[in-house]
Formats: structure tokens, C-alpha cells, sequence
């Protein structure tokens, strides 16, 4: 496969479900929960689905009869629950190493842009041996605004010293695409995520790369 894209001067991953599968130790979370409830057991597929789109849509997802007012109530004992084990079973995806060692080795920077707030994402990755030279980390409330708003790529770039145009936003979720698209970076759909039921090819990314592996030949790197 031939690259699709000049070699990227930056690299910017969304964090679950695109970097790390940490859908395991959610799930584990979510069925902890629903014990304590005296709630069925979920279907840890159906969650896994919805994993990038966040804490309520997982909830939403496992406790399919409750209103948004029960969710709200119980999304912070799921996330205590979450907190204490979150790098049990959660791993970089196959493959994602090699993409880290290929950017290493050519000098070209990568990091995070996640939705996931900061005091689950620092220490997630704190416990993680990847994480060491990351070179920028923007989490859900590092700014007034979020993924799909351009801001978190553009303060990513920023920190970076990298114009928006010459990085990549590589991510599973159409909101990774809508921000990386209107901050002005190239963008890959990572079709190995949770995709949330969406369809990658219709997200308007510049590639769709099926595995992370894929990302060696489909960036030059």
C-alpha cells in the first residue's frame, strides 16, 4: 500500500477505542454497577459498541429503562468503579506499537486528544509503559469545549509547535473526524474502534485504515 498522505510531521490519537482497547475493564465497570443495582447483567458487546461515545451512552446502553436523571445520578459511582482498575486488562491495540517505534524513529511526535476527562485519562496512562514520550495531552476538560470542536486539535498543534496542516487526527468516532477535519488537519477513521454503528467510510476522513498496523504503509511512516 502506497501512502495516501505525505508522512505527517504530528501524530494525534483519540484514546479509547483507537490507541488502547480499554473496553474490558468499562465493561467490567458497567457490570459491577448493575450488580449493585440488582440490574441484568449487560451485554458487554452491545457496551463495548458505544465505548467512544462516552460514560452515559455506556450506561444508557446497560440500563436501557432508565431516565437521563438516573443516569446522571449513577455515572459517578460507574466512574469510581472504573477508576480503581482501569489498566487491568486494557492494552495498546495490535500493531500500535510498531505505528509508536515508526514515529520515534523518524522524530515525529505523537499525542492524545481525548474527550475522556483528565483525572482518568493521566493516571490510566501513567500505569501504561507506551505513554512515556508523549508529547501532548489534551483531555475532555482541558478547555471550554470538546471533540467535535476544532479547539482540542488546535491546542494540541499548538503545544506541539505543529501547524494543524501538516498533523494527523486518528480516530474512531465521527467526532474525531469533525475536529480534526475543521482544525484544518488531514484525518484517518480508524475502522478497528468502537465506531459507536456509525460507517467510517461516510465520516469524510481522508483515509479509512482497517488496522493499526495499516497506519505504517497509509502515512509513510
Amino acid at each position: 500500500m502506497t501512502p495516501a498522505v505525505s508522512a505527517p510531521r504530528a501524530l494525534l490519537f483519540d484514546l479509547d477505542g483507537t490507541l488502547v482497547d480499554s473496553a474490558p475493564d468499562l465493561i467490567v465497570a458497567v457490570r459491577s454497577l448493575c450488580a449493585e443495582l440488582g440490574a441484568p447483567e449487560p451485554d458487554g458487546e452491545a457496551v463495548r459498541r458505544v465505548v467512544s461515545a462516552g460514560g452515559r451512552a455506556m450506561l444508557r446502553k446497560a440500563l436501557p429503562g432508565a431516565d437521563d436523571a438516573m443516569i446522571d445520578q449513577w455515572l459517578a459511582r460507574f466512574l469510581d468503579l472504573y477508576s480503581v482498575a482501569m489498566t487491568v486488562h486494557t492494552r495498546l491495540y495490535e500493531g500500535m506499537a510498531e505505528v509508536l517505534d515508526r514515529a520515534r524513529a523518524r522524530g515525529i511526535p505523537w499525542g492524545i486528544v481525548t474527550n475522556k476527562p483528565g483525572w482518568l485519562a493521566r493516571p490510566m496512562l501513567a500505569q501504561m509503559d507506551f505513554y512515556g514520550d508523549c508529547a501532548v495531552l489534551v483531555t475532555g476538560d482541558c478547555l471550554p469545549v470538546r471533540k467535535p470542536d476544532p479547539a482540542p486539535v488546535q491546542f494540541a498543534c499548538a503545544r506541539i509547535d505543529v501547524a494543524p496542516g501538516d498533523a494527523v487526527m486518528i480516530g474512531d468516532d465521527l467526532r474525531d473526524v469533525q475536529s480534526g477535519r475543521a482544525a484544518g488537519a488531514r484525518t484517518v477513521a480508524a475502522a478497528w474502534g468502537y465506531l459507536d454503528g456509525g460507517d467510517p467510510e461516510a465520516w469524510g476522513a481522508d483515509l479509512v485504515v482497517e488496522v493499526p498496523s495499516g497506519l505504517v504503509a497509509a502515512l509513510g511512516l
